[in-house]
């Protein structure tokens, strides 16, 4: 019998100070059972960082053939493909064939690694690279709760992240635009 994901919301007041942009969603989640709480979550930041209405999360992990988040027209073209983790550069390229804005947000503690393995590879690329700090997606991790209400404010390089009793910071830096 296969594992059925764990369904996670989130209620989120979003204040992005970088691009004068305020919101509030009600986002539900699944995380995938070979999921880790920290990739979920930072799959979270990833869509905070990018948030408008049509953003949505995909099938994930489930489905090879779909980013962890897209933004599509009104026609089904994909305006933005988001991956969370490190992904193989062939996969990215193929995302650029697919879309017309591709972001990666690398946030594991081999991310170092990954990119140096792959930078040369990434930069015939036309994609964003950003690794999020994995200290402060640790820190978020913990905050991790079947129903959550969270205030994100991202100013800067900085995601300054609260719940009711709990807060974080998770700062990110482009490796390549």
């Amino acid at each position: 019998m296969a594992l059925k994901p764990t369904i996670y919301k989130f209620r989120i007041a979003l204040t992005d100070m970088n691009r004068d942009y305020y919101d509030s969603f009600n986002l539900t989640i699944a995380q995938h059972p070979s999921e880790s709480e920290e990739r979920m979550m930072a799959r979270l930041v990833a869509f905070c960082l990018n948030a408008s209405q049509d953003l949505q999360f995909t099938k994930g992990l489930s489905s090879i053939e779909e980013p962890d988040i897209w933004l599509k027209t009104l026609d089904d073209q994909i305006e933005l493909w988001i991956e969370a983790g490190e992904p193989d550069p062939e996969r990215i390229k193929k995302a650029t064939r697919l879309a017309k804005q591709v972001k990666v947000y690398s946030f594991n503690t081999k991310s170092d690694v990954w990119w140096k393995q792959n930078e040369s590879k990434f930069a015939q690329l036309n994609a964003t690279i950003v690794r999020l700090e994995h200290q402060g997606i640790q820190a978020f991790s913990q905050m991790t709760a079947r129903t959550l209400d969270l205030g994100v404010m991202l100013s800067g390089n900085t995601a300054y992240i609260s719940s009711d009793d709990k807060q974080c910071e998770i700062s990110w830096e482009t490796l390549q635009e």
